[in-house]
């Protein structure tokens, strides 16, 4: 791969910021309010629709992927099953691809928690994508930098909801206050009676690597109680 040749004003820019990053010790923001995601793994129908939705507003081309919608399926006749399971970035409360950025283009806001690239930053060094357990950074080669899921951080400031909750047809996609999806107190359209929300389910990385900001409503042959 060619190494990328900075202009004059982003090199400087760029050489700015890695003094700053290297002055600081990593200590995870502890945000004012974290916000996450909340999939409903059974009644998702796979439509795709939410990763439409999420690569129109961020004018994607082919290739990267914010948002990925994975089908699991497994048993023997007649003992079989199939899920889906939604994941985009987790907005984790350690991102692994944080401390990994050598020039602090990757930053968590206070306000919130989500975790959010300055592309005038990023040198497309792709170590936030080797680091990240989840496969959230997304490399595009067309600009050569890294970019990924920032929950629409533009929507979130305006009062509205990501563009992949908005485009669910089915509803099962949605976001709120993360301890109180933990606690199945939040108002959600993917939760409903008396179902528990989990951490993780089946090809799931391990929360405990990053304690990521979402919660699944999992299929019984999928569940991993964490």
């Amino acid at each position: 791969m060619e190494k990328q040749k900075l202009d004059p004003a982003k090199r400087e820019k760029v050489k700015t910021a890695v003094k700053r990053r290297k002055k600081e010790v990593y200590t995870p923001v502890v945000p004012d309010k974290q916000l996450g995601f909340i999939h409903h793994n059974v009644d998702c129908i796979g439509c795709r629709a939410c990763e439409i939705a999420c690569k129109d507003k961020n004018g994607l081309n082919a290739g990267p992927r914010f948002r990925r919608v994975q089908y699991v399926e497994g048993g023997s006749f007649p003992n079989v099953y199939a899920y889906k399971v939604n994941v985009s970035c987790n907005h984790c409360a350690e991102p692994a691809c944080l401390p990994t950025c050598p020039t602090g283009a990757i930053y968590k806001r206070q306000s919130d928690g989500i975790v959010d690239i300055d592309s005038t930053l990023c040198i497309g060094c792709r170590r936030c994508e080797a680091a990240c357990p989840y496969g959230a950074p997304q490399f595009d080669p067309e600009e050569n930098i890294v970019k990924k899921c920032n929950m629409c951080v533009d929507e979130i400031d305006a009062g509205r909801k990501p563009y992949c909750v908005m485009g669910c047809m089915m509803r099962v996609l949605d976001i709120g206050p993360i301890e109180q999806l933990r606690a199945g107190v939040h108002p959600t359209t993917a939760m409903s009676g008396n179902e528990k929300p989990v951490s993780a389910v089946k090809n799931f990385a391990d929360p405990e690597l990053t304690h990521p900001s979402i919660v699944f409503i999992p299929h019984s042959k999928g569940r991993v109680d964490k």
